[in-house]
Parts: C-alpha cells; structure tokens; sequence
C-alpha cells in the first residue's frame, strides 16, 4: 500500500498551477445523464474520484473518454441499466449524484446507498426528501435507494434544504430542470460548484433563476442539449498550498486561481500572518515570521469551508499562543486532530470545538490518513516537522488531490511515494 515519506522541516518555494474542482466536475459528469448525445467537460482533475466516478457512469451506459484533462461522455447508450451498484458507490459518497439526473432522464433510478470518508454521518435523507417533493415515489430496499415517478416525468414541486447542502442542492437541481412545470428551491447552498453546475445547466437549455442565491427557481424543460464546460479551479486545493506556506514557511506563486472564490481562506490565512496579494493573474503567498492564533468558524459559503479546517489546524498548531476552530458544518470531522497529535500538536476538542495550544515545533512520526482533508492536513505537518514522518492510506489523499506529492517536491518539499 502507498505512503508518503517526508523529511523536513523544509519552506516552500516556486510555482504551482491550482487543478479543476473535484467537487465541481463530479456533479458535472452526473448532468451529463440528463441529455442524449456527447457532453464534454474540461479541467477535470486525474483523481481516484474522478475516475470511480467515470466507471459508475460506464455502468450506467455511458461511453466515456478521459484525456488530457478532458472528459467526453456519450450517453446515447444509457436507459437500459438505471441502477448504480454498491461496488462502485461505496467507494465514494458523490455516486448519490446520479439519483437525480437518472430518475429526470428515465423516470425511475435505484442508487445504492454511498460510502465515502470515515467520519460522519451523512445522511441521504435530503436527496431522497427532495426527489419526493417532485414527485416521486422513494422507498429503501436492502440498501439501496428506489426512486420512481408516475407517468414517466417528475412534477415541479417547493423543497427547503434544511440544513444547507452542497450535494443535495446540485441533485435536485437537476432532478427540477427536466421536471414538469415549476419548482421553487429554498436555503440552497451557494458554493461556487453548485453555481458552476446551474450555469452548465442553463448554457444546455435549463431554465434556472437566482444562481448564486439562496433561493432557486427553476422552469422545467423537455429536453437539454448535451453539456459544454470547463470545470472551475479548485478553490480547496488552491487554500490547501496557501496553509503550506503557513506551516513550512517560504514563498510560493499560485496561477488558475479564482480570487472571489478564496476570500474566505485568504482572510484566516493573513491573520494567522502569511502575506497575500495579486501579481497580474498570479496569486502571491509568502511567510516571513513566526504564525499567529486565529479564531475559526467553518460556515456555508461564503463562510470558512469546512474541507480546510483541518490544514488550518496543522497551521495553528505551531502559531504563537491559543487558536480555537469550530466546525459547525461537521462538528465530529476531527479525526486528524490525535494524528497531528503524534507529531507533537497540543490539541483540546471539546463539544466540535478545537482548542490549539501553539507548540515551537512539531516532530515527525508515523501518522494514519483518516479521510481526504485530514490527510493533507498531516501532509503539511509532516513537511515542518522535524525529522521523517510516515503519512500512510494517501489513497485518501489521492481521492482530491492530484499528484500532490510531485507537485510539492517541485516546490521544495523531500517527499517521496513508497510503497511496502
């Protein structure tokens, strides 16, 4: 099984260009199933993910081709197999993605219920409750997801999304643009994906109002033209080498960044004390002094995301004095929190709130990924640390993050890929 191996402590230096959103072309490549014929998606990221995701859509009659960062899926073969098998789904939690497009396109869709990171829960039930507020009929059978709707069509229908989410958000959205007649959908997640997504949507012939709001209207059509998109950069990814430069210090140039998608991150980052600004088109990010204490809440966008509250904390464990990070989004996602620990972090959790005593330096150890962020947060740990640091189960680092490895030791990081 692969791992990494790092030596450090060593700072940052160089350039690195920011890869397409994973969360942004999955969705993508599931609207894909709402229209015949051949959609093509750009700037997908090589990732396990993308990749589990294109053998879930060849199960579903998908003839799909993956080059040079490209994605061509002919759907002209799909109606046959509506079913998404556990095999695949319970590899990754984004499968339940289908149950929308599937059940739009064809009338009827059985998913298996997802898998995906070890900690949680969470819950389908907002997928399932707003495929019934268009009208399907939902039951569960042994573990799988059953969706049917009379006549062949779904109906509009009135759906708020409590709480906020991402997932559910994108997938009746595109349950409602092949739906009859109206569809009013409140308290939706605004993070630029699910605006990507309603964007592809619309430019395919969906009638869609309000992207970007909390509140989405959508005029169902009869049919969509086949997708044309280039997936938005990934704005986790771009936060993820931002924290690097905070842990290992240094100074590292960003390019295919998308600037009010960061706003968020950029505000923590400073004030933990790393110095950002705007070069042309490139994004500047430099550590010159000693990190200082931040207080952090995860919020939906435009809040502090919850996928970067783990490097954040690999941040704060060498920053002068007390950092708190809060996660309301997740309160239970802190599973990196006893592994940073190993490397020396002095770490309080108490009631989703972690409390980070400020330590002078982290030493390495052996570390176990628990899941994808929490992985690159021991990632970062283990390239200030001193000493070599083990980072075992990168499979889940490989889930988000393309080539992360080589893409560090380019900018000075002694990393290296074993296998054993």
């Amino acid at each position: 099984m692969d791992y990494f191996e790092i030596d450090g402590p060593t700072p940052l230096s160089g350039d690195v260009r920011v890869a397409g959103a994973k969360n942004a072309a999955l969705p993508l490549m599931a609207a894909a199933l709402l229209a015949g014929g051949e959609s093509t998606i750009t700037n997908v990221p090589d990732l396990r993910d993308t990749r589990f995701f294109l053998d879930l859509l060849r199960e579903l009659g998908v003839v799909g081709e993956f080059s040079a960062a490209t994605l061509r899926l002919d759907t002209t073969g799909t109606g046959g197999a509506l079913e998404a098998p556990y095999d695949i789904v319970r590899k990754m939690r984004a499968s339940i993605y289908v149950l929308g497009p599937l059940l739009a396109a064809h009338g009827e869709a059985r998913v298996s219920k997802p898998g995906g990171c070890a900690w949680g829960p969470r819950p389908v039930d907002l997928h399932m409750a707003g495929m019934k507020a268009l009208g399907a009929d939902v039951d569960e059978e042994h573990g799988y997801i059953v969706a049917r709707c009379s006549g062949g069509r779904l109906s509009g229908g009135r759906f708020r999304f409590e709480p906020v989410s991402v997932g559910a958000t994108c997938n009746v959205l595109m349950a409602a643009v092949l739906a009859r007649g109206e569809s009013l959908l409140e308290n939706c997640a605004r993070e630029p994906e699910v605006t990507q997504l309603g964007e592809a949507l619309v430019a395919a012939g969906a009638r869609i109002e309000g992207l970007g709001t909390r509140t989405l209207t959508v005029q169902g059509v009869d049919a969509l033209r086949p997708l044309t998109a280039a997936v938005i950069p990934d704005r986790i990814e771009a936060g993820t080498f931002l924290a690097a430069v905070a842990v290992a210090g240094g100074r590292i140039r960003l390019s295919g960044c998308r600037m009010d998608h960061l706003q968020p991150m950029l505000g923590v980052l400073r004030d933990l004390g790393c110095e950002i600004r705007e070069d042309g088109e490139l994004l500047v990010a430099e550590r010159t002094g000693p990190l200082q204490a931040v207080k952090v809440e995860t919020q939906p966008y435009p809040g502090f995301p919850t996928d970067m509250q783990a490097q954040i904390m690999a941040a704060a464990a060498l920053a002068e004095g007390v950092s708190f990070i809060t996660d309301t989004i997740y309160p239970d996602r802190f599973t990196h929190v006893a592994e940073l620990e190993r490397l020396g972090a002095r770490i309080e959790l108490k009631n989703g709130t972690a409390t980070i005593i400020g330590t002078d330096a982290l030493q390495g150890a052996p570390v176990m990924a628990t899941d994808l962020r929490a992985s690159a947060a021991l990632v970062l740990a283990g390239i200030a640390a001193h000493g070599r640091t083990e980072v075992r189960r990168v499979y889940h680092i490989d889930r988000g993050y393309e080539q992360i490895e080589k893409r560090l030791a380019a900018l000075g990081a002694r990393i290296r890929r074993r296998n054993d």
